[in-house]
């Protein structure tokens, strides 16, 4: 049932060993990517490998109220032209919610008003409090603002970073340009998949070629992500356009950003993992431009479709794909992505995308991820509940 305003969300009967974990951030929206199913992801792990972990989740919402699942939305206006993201203002009343869900620990998910809350609650408790850096606030000040505007924005993002009790990022890129602004001992935790949800098997390429007025002859390279600047579709449109036929560019929820073409595909966002995973396994390649993503869960779960990925040779992206699985261009420019994208289908577009799924399955589980995150949870709060309670034996 709804929470009443003001009200904690009840708490189940736990055993006595049992840890309760909170998550916070504003990153977390009905139209979100990575971290929404980074979280979402979190929780259904450990209800499965962590049964004495209550995990709860608070984020902004359109009204105060709790899910009855561990879900508690606060309420935070919209943020004008911003895709359904909403900003909480008041760290006070934030913070206040978090104290009232009892933690043991908090994983702030942002540097904004839910990430400082969390700091203050942390305090207020005497508890342990993650810092999980999705996003590199420097980058995105230089490319929104101007370069003059990376220092003392990075400034400020290390400043808070600093506080927190341990600092995560999804990638070695992020760590160290945190560890380089003044964070030590920043750890970059690659992110993970759901290898059965994420499968070739489920795609439909002569579906999807059919819906779209397409013949087997097409190629389909496909993005999905956010409408956002920083994600350079204007690269992989140009890029199209060089190639030209048989190049299709399938753009799945960020099409509004996107240059008119007449080799573009806009198709609406998709919110349900399992149709995402289907669309993309109907697709012959993953396209992504950005050349400062911090991660880029999205290129993993095409990977683990079986798709080979054209990306940029910097970045998060950098960490998970090479000449293997697919092809990175030297930097994000339309010409050099056009002749990383013919290099791909040059040598085979299937053969790499069968090694992007087996690279996929053998290093970026979900188990290995959730299960390095719960060892920094249990070194911080010292709580065996974050221990696995079914160790496997591990071979000499």
């Amino acid at each position: 049932s709804p929470e009443k305003a003001g009200a904690s969300p009840p708490i189940r009967a736990l055993p006595r060993s049992a840890v309760r974990l909170v998550d916070t951030t504003m990153l977390y929206a009905p139209r979100s990517g990575g971290v929404r199913r980074y979280l979402n992801s979190k929780r259904s792990w450990l209800r499965s490998n962590r049964p004495e972990v209550q995990h709860t989740l608070v984020v902004p919402g359109a009204r105060d109220a709790y899910d009855g699942e561990g879900k508690v939305s606060i309420y935070a206006a919209p943020l004008p032209f911003g895709d359904g993201y909403r900003w909480p203002v008041v760290k006070q009343a934030w913070m206040e919610r978090l104290v009232r869900q009892r933690p043991d620990i908090i994983e702030a998910g942002d540097p904004y008003t839910p990430g400082l809350a969390a700091l203050r609650a942390g305090d207020a408790l005497g508890i342990p409090v993650v810092g999980f850096c999705h996003t590199d606030l420097g980058a995105l000040a230089a490319l929104h603002i101007g370069e003059w505007a990376e220092k003392p924005v990075q400034k400020r993002w290390a400043a808070i970073y600093g506080q927190f009790d341990q600092a995560v990022a999804p990638s070695q890129f992020i760590a160290q340009r945190l560890m380089e602004a003044g964070v030590p001992k920043a750890i970059g935790l690659p992110l993970g998949v759901d290898i059965a949800m994420f499968h070739p098997g489920r795609g439909d390429p002569a579906g999807l070629r059919a819906r779209l007025g397409l013949s087997t002859r097409h190629r389909i390279l496909v993005f999905a992500g956010r409408p956002a600047r920083e994600k350079r579709l204007d690269v992989l449109v140009e890029a199209v356009e060089r190639l030209g036929d048989p190049y299709i560019l399938l753009l799945v929820g960020a099409g509004a950003a996107a240059p008119a073409s007449d080799r573009v595909v806009c198709l609406d966002y998709i919110r349900d993992p399992v149709s995402l995973g289907a669309m993309l396994a109907s697709c012959d390649a993953f396209v992504h431009a950005n050349d400062s993503e911090p991660f880029g869960l999205v290129v993993l779960e095409a990977m683990a479709c079986g798709l080979p990925v054209i990306g940029v040779a910097s970045g998060g992206v950098a960490e998970s794909v090479d000449d293997t699985v697919g092809q990175l261009a030297q930097r994000s420019e339309p010409a050099l992505f056009a002749e990383a994208i013919d290099s791909v289908f040059a040598r085979g577009a299937d053969v790499l995308g069968r090694a992007a799924r087996q690279r996929a399955v053998s290093r970026h589980g979900w188990d290995t991820v959730f299960s390095r995150l719960c060892d920094i949870y249990g070194k911080l709060t010292g709580h065996g509940a974050f221990s696995d309670p079914n160790p496997r034996a591990v071979p000499h």
